[in-house]
């Protein structure tokens, strides 16, 4: 009788949890997702009447245009070039050469690898702090040099022991009987190891486009008044901590033409810019998502 009642009240619960469950994961889904909708809406909204407010999931009047002037902006186009290329490049050689160091660290007959590893670590949570650093970038004449974005976070000592933990989860006897075939370390490395490693290489990819793509403090610190240099992070940083009240945003990217600043306005750049700037991760973070889990997880096997 008493498992009887039990089971009932399983039955019972089960429901109302699964629907308080439901409830909240909703709340959590609008809470999310209406500022990115609500900012869309906006940026096809006509300019002028998006100064009415008001304006929820769907544009009230509907406008291209803001777009159109983003596109055709010359600075913006520079800037989103700067953007995609910085991306690419940090986003190859900081996964080629973090999965190079991680391979060294990870074999077993380097001398002093503990220390090595333990060298590393220390770095992680000591540094020489903003201005020591601004000063050796000057002094390595990389100031207004695009090689800026790339050069000091090609490695990241994260990335390293993630990459350096997966490959010590792998069995040694791949690596093993590469060697006894004759192959070098780096074919070993190249042809055996990095084959296994594409859920942490793809894990480790992602953060590193992710951070390269929304980085805007480097080109603020080293490439302020450089146009060649800006970014679509630095241009959006700039449009969005303008004031509202003054198209100084608007007027320095878009020119001072009276036609367009009776059509622009900052709300409607903003929003324009946000979105161009968030698309490009939006589209490729799906496709690489199922690697997160997967690659950090197997990472954790051995430390």
């Amino acid at each position: 009788m008493s498992q009887t009642n039990t089971l009932h009240k399983k039955r019972f619960k089960l429901p109302v949890f699964d629907m308080i469950n439901v409830l909240i994961m909703l709340f959590v889904i609008v809470v999310m997702l209406y500022p990115f909708l609500n900012t869309v809406a906006i940026s096809f909204n006509d300019a002028q009447d998006t100064l009415r407010g008001g304006i929820g999931l769907w544009p009230r009047v509907f406008s291209a245009y803001s777009y159109e002037m983003v596109f055709k902006s010359r600075l913006m186009l520079t800037a989103a070039f700067n953007s995609v290329a910085r991306t690419l490049l940090a986003t190859v050689l900081s996964v080629f050469f973090a999965s190079l160091v991680g391979y060294v660290l990870s074999r077993p007959e380097l001398v002093g690898r503990k220390f090595i590893t333990a060298y590393f670590l220390v770095t992680m949570y000591v540094s020489a702090g903003l201005i020591p650093n601004y000063f050796l970038i000057k002094s390595l004449g990389l100031l207004n040099n695009f090689m800026v974005y790339i050069l000091p976070g090609m490695i990241s000592v994260f990335n390293v022991i993630v990459i350096k933990a997966f490959m010590q989860s792998l069995p040694e006897s791949l690596t093993e009987a590469a060697i006894v075939d004759g192959a070098g370390h780096f074919r070993c490395y190249w042809n055996v190891v990095l084959p296994c490693c594409k859920p942490v290489l793809a894990t480790v990819a992602l953060w590193c486009a992710v951070g390269a793509w929304n980085s805007w403090f480097d080109t603020f610190l080293y490439a302020p008044n450089a146009d060649h240099m800006t970014t679509l992070q630095y241009e959006m940083m700039k449009l969005l901590s303008s004031s509202m009240q003054t198209g100084r945003d608007t007027s320095s990217v878009f020119g001072n033409n009276s036609e367009q600043a009776n059509i622009i306005t900052p709300v409607s750049i903003r929003s324009a810019v946000t979105i161009v700037a968030s698309v490009p991760i939006l589209v490729v973070y799906p496709f690489l998502q199922k690697y997160f889990v997967k690659g950090v997880m197997l990472g954790a096997v051995k430390g």
